[in-house]
């Protein structure tokens, strides 16, 4: 019988991103798009395990089932690790992805003539809930750089600045390699390494 984990997000690159990685392992992958009766989760913690935290027990807490909750960001070194936690609002009160990385460059224009004040790198943090269980939670990151201006169709986000080496970005990248390379992907393949003994306990 196909296991069921619901991915809390409503961000469908996320979720698409989500259902390649688990293809291998045999789970039915659902999100928030398929609960419309779910309540919106404000992500009111200081760190990334503290929103994905909030997200998956909520979540788990009203249907009953095993969920994911996916915090991630982009951390800019020469910004203190910002826009970190507030990476998807950073343009608010009305943010794009196109507007987010609008704003990213801008506060970097200083340092344009200078790559190595422009690494950077992507954080996730994963956390699997289930009722009256204690969570699981891996973490993982992606270092690069940021690139001077965006370049490429794939991904999602930050991904048309994000350059994994010196000539391209992870919008640049084929979904395989990115899944293979990315924060997310390296997170899930420390959660799958966790999550059978989890789920049997």
């Amino acid at each position: 019988m196909e296991k069921t984990l619901i991915i809390a997000t409503r961000n469908a690159g996320k979720t698409r991103e989500f259902r390649k990685l688990f293809a291998d392992f045999g789970y039915e992958i659902k999100d928030l798009m398929d609960y419309p009766e779910l309540p919106e989760i404000e992500e009111t913690g200081s760190t990334f395990e503290e929103n994905a935290r909030l997200k998956a027990e909520k979540i788990s807490q009203i249907t009953g089932e095993v969920v994911i909750g996916d915090d991630s960001g982009l951390c800019v070194d020469v910004l203190g690790g910002l826009p970190g936690i507030w990476s998807h609002r950073f343009s608010a009160p009305d943010p794009t992805d196109e507007k987010n990385i609008a704003k990213l460059l801008h506060e970097l224009a200083p340092t344009a003539i200078t790559p190595e004040k422009r690494s950077a790198h992507f954080h996730t943090t994963l956390v699997a809930a289930r009722p009256e269980h204690e969570s699981l939670v891996v973490e993982a990151d992606w270092h690069g750089y940021i690139a001077l201006a965006p370049k490429g169709e794939n991904g999602f986000g930050y991904d048309p600045i994000f350059l994994v080496d010196a000539f391209r970005t992870a919008a640049e990248l084929s979904d395989e390699e990115k899944n293979r390379l990315s924060h997310r992907g390296q997170a899930l393949q420390k959660l799958m390494v966790e999550l059978p003994k989890w789920m049997e306990n």
